[in-house]
């Protein structure tokens, strides 16, 4: 796995944010004899599509949370899109009151932005999913609706005895419980890896509380109850730097080491190699 975009919100590139990076969610799955498969098309997608020949059409698979811009708006400046030939098939929970064709045609449409999908050299084929599981080849993917602001879903994937649950974006029980929903502890069941959101700290939920994120130590008790092996905390807030990443990553070590759970911060440009010898590296 390898993260291209580890922001929530809104894309915050800067010098005090270089080592964690600044582009919103997207996080790529490279499985050896296997299509690519993406986890949200966020500003990272910009920067996944630049590793893929020019000149060779390009087949993948998209794996979308949900449709707030910071997690589709990087879709126009993927360049395999703009090659004939090209297939992407995206997967994502469908609005409330419109398709998922619709919703793509409308935020990529005058006068928000000069280019429709209908114009896009490559197709683009959208499978609404909600409580699903399907195959991508021998790939089995879960889907579950996950606590946030609108339809939104988790993932877990599966390969080779190998297990990732993707859970970007997710609300922390207002009651001041500290409850998981029974969907998400499904998603992350004994997984080598839950990449989680991990937006706020405690002092900064209590204004937030209703934006539909976490905290760090309410995305360390879901890691922690799931027996998960592993967690990436994900969906920096904007206003966190490199530093205050650094200080929360520490706290959440802390917690979580009592636990045998271990705890990085995802990072723009690292990958984590998971199979029956998993290591991180830059």
């Amino acid at each position: 796995m390898t993260f291209y975009g580890v922001r929530g919100s809104t894309p915050c590139s800067c010098d005090a944010n270089r080592r964690y990076g600044g582009n919103t969610a997207c996080v790529s799955i490279n499985l050896p004899g296997a299509d690519p498969i993406v986890f949200d098309l966020g500003t990272g997608l910009r920067f996944w599509g630049a590793t893929f020949p020019a000149e060779l059409p390009f087949h993948g698979h998209a794996l979308v949370t949900h449709l707030h811009w910071d997690h589709v708006q990087g879709l126009p400046f993927f360049k395999p899109v703009l090659r004939p030939g090209t297939r992407l098939d995206v997967y994502a929970p469908p609005p409330d009151s419109t398709t998922l064709e619709e919703a793509f045609d409308e935020f990529m449409s005058p006068p928000y932005f000069p280019v429709r999908v209908a114009d896009l050299p490559g197709e683009l084929r959208f499978h609404p999913v909600v409580g699903a599981e399907f195959a991508i080849g021998d790939v089995r993917v879960v889907s579950r609706a996950v606590p946030h602001i609108g339809p939104t879903n988790g993932y877990r994937v599966e390969r080779d005895g190998v297990s990732v649950a993707y859970i970007s974006d997710h609300q922390q029980p207002l009651d001041g419980s500290s409850t998981v929903a029974d969907a998400v502890l499904e998603l992350c069941d004994g997984a080598d890896l839950i990449v989680h959101d991990a937006q706020y700290t405690a002092s900064e939920f209590v204004d937030k509380a209703h934006w539909g994120h976490c905290t760090v130590d309410y995305a360390v008790r879901v890691a922690v109850e799931a027996g998960a092996r592993r967690l990436a905390l994900f969906h920096h807030d904007p206003e966190h730097d490199d530093a205050a990443i650094d200080a929360i990553t520490a706290r959440a070590r802390r917690r979580a080491e009592a636990h045998g759970l271990s705890v990085l911060a995802a990072a723009e440009g690292s990958s984590i190699a998971l199979g029956k010898v998993a290591a991180a590296a830059r």
